[in-house]
């Protein structure tokens, strides 16, 4: 009973400590490639919108990697508070991995202090290049993460004798057949997650009348990032759904709420599991359809879950649901892209800007797609880490063996949460600070001196050129020379 108690307290604890860094992390993966963009255009253009889009995001930024900071030091705490036997017995395994995230924390720590304090003291061009190592540290920081969790899914490398570990590759997490699929899988849904918030604070804004440039190119960066990933992020669930249909059949069983072993397995699409009878209700099934995917013949054999006695399946209810959320969300984002696609191109052909459809049906389709991408990514988490239950290390270690015993777990829990709960609130309380009074889009002198003269002269020749000629189609005047102002795109 009390050792039932302290796993359900740690696993919760870790749980929602997972979920809350998540949430942040993602940030520290794609805000800094869509700064490389946004201050880049600043410096080939001078234009002061794109400053305006480049600042206020890095400050936003500051903050947010900031709280996925704390946040993520109290996780790396837990693994060895709350599960000292796994540390115990798997650090050996996971130690090169660990140690490689930590040295990408600290160049990415490094180099955000020289990019936040850098804009007066270095020239654009070196300013801009300092976001690079932010980038790819950031990046290498996810995929050193997310290899130590594809080796729990798929342990490789490790040789065991008596319950005791007595040789480890260092590399094994690198070789863990799930390692390629959900580092990939979780790179694109950083970008998407990072996309989707940008392009819905940009689109919340226009549906409040700001339609401005600084508005439209927010909403056109991140759209684009969104939904530019979601076509490709359905390719590579794919990819990922058979290495676990390959690797760890139970969690598929789970995903699919598959009860019995059998050929001509159908997918199942909604529906509610009932553990009891081993059905789903009011799901709707298509015949054949899983066989035909994991094994490309409807003779296929799924496993399911009763092939295992009761306690060793994970929670079909839940990850069922969870895996139906990531699914149906992922689909409305692809469709969403396609949609995207075809009504640009059309405008495009007719000549009409911007190219992006911003009507007020496509403004509330943008402003979700933040939140569904968000909500599609911790469901697939769920998925993850659910359907590897009761699993610390699939089929080497359970969760009850690698709980600790100590008491007090209520309390810790507790505390976590007063943690988060403080963080949060500040974070609120600073981004909508930092949002109030709307950008500035006046030419300061360091925006004025950043881009050389040449350069400047050659991008705007080519943009009075380019609206000369749209002029010219339209059958209106082309002025001898057009007037410019230091200010907004009207």
């Amino acid at each position: 009973m009390i050792l039932a108690a302290s796993t359900d307290l740690a696993r919760g604890q870790t749980a929602f400590s997972l979920a809350f860094h998540i949430c942040f992390a993602v940030f520290g993966v794609g805000l800094p490639w869509l700064l490389l963009y946004t201050e880049r255009r600043w410096i080939r253009t001078g234009d002061p919108v794109w400053l305006a889009l480049t600042r206020r995001w890095a400050r936003a930024f500051a903050v947010l990697f900031a709280v996925g900071a704390v946040s993520g030091t109290v996780l790396s705490f837990e693994f060895g508070l709350l599960w000292p036997a796994f540390m115990a017995r798997y650090g050996g395994a996971l130690g090169l991995s660990f140690t490689l995230e930590g040295f990408a924390f600290f160049i990415e720590a490094i180099f955000i202090g020289l990019y936040l304090y850098g804009w007066k003291r270095l020239s654009p061009r070196a300013h801009w290049l300092t976001m690079f190592p932010i980038a790819i540290a950031g990046t290498l920081s996810t995929l050193f993460i997310i290899t130590a969790n594809a080796w729990m899914n798929v342990p490789r490398g490790v040789r065991e004798v008596g319950g005791r570990v007595v040789s480890a590759e260092p590399l094994a997490p690198f070789l863990s057949p799930a390692t390629p699929a959900q580092v990939i899988h979780m790179l694109l849904a950083a970008l998407m997650c990072t996309g989707g918030a940008v392009a819905g604070v940009y689109a919340v804004g226009m549906l409040r009348g700001r339609r401005d440039a600084y508005h439209r190119r927010g909403l056109r960066v991140g759209l684009v990032t969104v939904l530019a990933c979601a076509p490709l992020q359905a390719v590579v669930g794919d990819w990922a759904a058979r290495v676990v249909a390959a690797q760890q059949p139970l969690k598929l069983a789970a995903m699919e709420a598959l009860y019995q072993t059998r050929s001509h397995a159908p997918l199942t699409l909604g529906g509610i599991y009932d553990d009891a009878t081993g059905e789903v209700r009011h799901g709707i099934e298509i015949p054949d359809l899983l066989s035909l995917m994991t094994g490309w013949s409807r003779d296929h054999m799924v496993t399911g879950l009763a092939a295992v006695p009761p306690e060793q399946r994970p929670n079909a209810l839940l990850v069922h649901l969870a895996f139906d959320t990531m699914v149906a969300l992922g689909t409305a984002l692809v469709g969403l892209a396609v949609a995207v696609a075809v009504v640009a191109a059309r405008r495009r052909r007719r000549g009409v800007r911007p190219t992006l459809p911003t009507g007020r049906g496509w403004l509330l389709a943008a402003s979700a797609t933040g939140p569904a991408s968000m909500i599609a990514m911790l469901a697939g988490w769920e998925v993850t880490e659910g359907g590897r239950q009761p699993w610390i290390v699939y089929g080497r270690m359970l969760v009850t063996d690698a709980v600790t015993h100590s008491p007090g777990l209520g309390w810790a829990f507790g505390g976590t949460l007063l943690l988060y709960l403080g963080l949060a609130t500040a974070l609120v309380l600073i981004l909508r600070r930092m949002a109030t009074g709307g950008p500035t889009y006046e030419a300061t002198p360091e925006a004025a001196d950043a881009v050389p003269q040449a350069e400047r002269d050659r991008n705007e020749a080519g943009r009075d050129n380019e609206a000369g000629r749209n002029k010219a189609g339209r059958g209106e005047a082309v002025p001898a020379e057009p007037a410019r102002s230091a200010g907004v795109e009207r």
